[in-house]
Order: structure tokens, then sequence, then C-alpha cells
């Protein structure tokens, strides 16, 4: 084996986990793929023959590429969603069988990064984003994110705390038994198709927040109160001729189909203390169309 060979075989065992910080980064699959790629030609390119920690040096590079792209994007699709009532913009979801995860998606979703922690990364600004996400769910030193940014250390743990108090007041710790996540959502969807709106009403939080992101082609939708999701959800149901349960992210979640198959959305549920906090709806025909569900829908 050469030495370039030996490069990309070392590299390949990090991609993995490359994959993972650039997903949390981009809340892009698709960019996350081609963040991991732009590192591969970084290293290609350098000389990592003194490096001690590839894995560690990998990491800073992805996360600089990713700062690299979160600053240059300017089309309506990668805008980040408003923390107000303005413009959504959702994360792009993984979508697995009802039972477990296959063992790539653990690595890429390890830390349980859900919808709703996802949605709150979305809305930072790129240096906070970097900071929290390379320290916080990867333990990188601040010393070692302060070069990427141009800042100091101190400078760095303050744009990491900052974005920590964001994340911890926007999406707090969800229930994680999945078993009754799954009961809660099988509820919500039964109520749904039924049309029992107080079944629904019952089932959600009086605070409850559902977003839903439609992309170019589809109006996206920010409604609150549960009365109001409810109604919606009810309207909604009318037009799915079929709903499969997901896992979302690693957690309960529903696909819905048209009649002739086309994928209509992913929902992605927040469930805190027994009821819906949350719900987040992704209608995105284009974005649906790049999603495997092969593992819900396969008969």
């Amino acid at each position: 084996m050469n030495g370039n060979d030996r490069l990309a075989e070392r590299f390949d065992e990090h991609r993995p986990h490359l994959r993972a910080v650039a997903y949390r980064m981009l809340g892009s699959l698709s960019d996350a793929e081609d963040a991991v790629q732009e590192t591969w030609f970084k290293l290609n390119r350098s000389d990592v023959g003194g490096v001690a920690n590839l894995g560690g040096w990998l990491t800073t590079v992805v996360g600089r590429v990713c700062l690299d792209m979160l600053r240059s994007r300017t089309t309506r699709r990668e805008e980040p969603l408003e923390a107000g009532d303005g413009p959504v913009r959702l994360p792009d979801p993984v979508v697995s069988g009802p039972d477990r995860l296959d063992p790539e998606q653990e690595v890429l979703l390890a830390d349980s990064v859900g919808i709703a922690l996802m949605v709150v990364l979305e809305t930072l600004a790129p240096a906070e984003r970097l900071a929290f996400v390379l320290h916080d769910l990867f333990a990188v030193p601040f010393e070692e994110i302060a070069p990427v940014l141009g800042r100091t250390a101190a400078s760095t743990r303050q744009l990491a705390s900052r974005a920590r108090r964001r994340v911890q007041g926007a999406a707090p710790a969800p229930d994680t038994g999945i078993a009754r996540c799954r009961e809660i959502v099988d509820a919500f969807l039964a109520a749904s198709r039924g049309g029992d709106l107080d079944a629904l009403v019952a089932l959600l939080d009086p605070e409850v927040v559902a977003r839903s992101d439609g992309g170019t082609l589809r109006p996206g939708l920010l409604r609150r109160g549960a009365s109001d999701v409810a109604s919606q959800a009810i309207v909604f149901a009318r037009f799915a001729e079929a709903a499969y349960p997901a896992l979302v992210n690693g957690t309960p979640g529903v696909v819905s189909l048209a009649q002739d198959g086309t994928p209509l959305s992913v929902m992605s549920f927040t469930i805190r203390r027994g009821v819906i906090t949350g719900l987040d709806i992704l209608t995105d025909p284009e974005r649906l169309a790049r999603i495997d569900l092969g593992p819900v829908t396969s008969p």
C-alpha cells in the first residue's frame, strides 16, 4: 500500500465522524457530504506527517469548511430559520425504519441530535454555531477552535456560552422513552385521520408550536397553540393517502404519502412530560424527493 492509499484509508476511518460534524453545522445532508469531500481535498494538499492527532486536525478542517459554507449562503433555500414568525427553513431529516437506526445513522445522530435541536442550530450565527458544535457536541478544546474563527480562546468560549443559552432555552431536553413517544405519535396520527379535535388537543401542549417548511414551491407555515395546530393537523391528514411510522432523527415520527406514492411530508415530534410541544414538518417536494424513505415505505 502506497502513501496515498494509506492516507485515503485513514481518512475513510474518520469520514463518519466528519459527516456528523458537518451535518450539525450545515443542517443539510448533501452539503455535509460536500464539506467532507472538500476536507479530503484539503488533506490531500497538506503535509500532515507531523500531525499527531489526525482526527482532531480533520475535525477543525471540516469545521472551517462548514463555516465558509455558512457564511457564503445567499439563496432562499440556504437562509437560516428565523426565530420569530418569519420564513421557516427546517434542516434535512434523517429518516429510518420505525424500529431502529442503521449503523451509519447511529454515528450520524449520536448524542440525540433531534430536529428540534437542529432547528435551533439553524438560528445561530455561523461563528456561534461552530463554537457550540465543535466544543459542546464534539469536545474540541476552545484553544483549537479559536484559530478557525480568528478569535481568542476566551472570545470563543463566550460564543459557545451564548449559543448554549439559546439552545437550552429553545430546545429543552425532550422525553427519551421511545415506546411511550411512539404511543403518543400513533395516537396523534389516529386522531388526525379520524378528525377527533378533542383527542388531538389533549395530546398537545397548550403552547405547542408547529413549523412547516414547503421550500420554494409550497408556503411555509408556523402555527401556535393546541387548537390551531390540531385543526391544521386534521386538514392536512385529509390529503395524505397513507402514513407510515418512522424514526426521524432517532425519535418517533411519521412519513405521509400521496395516492401515487409521492412523499407529502416527514413529520418530527418533540415530546416533553407526555405531551407534544413541537412539530416540525418538511413538505418541500424537492427535498423530499432526495430523502431515502425506502426503510419506511418498503413492504
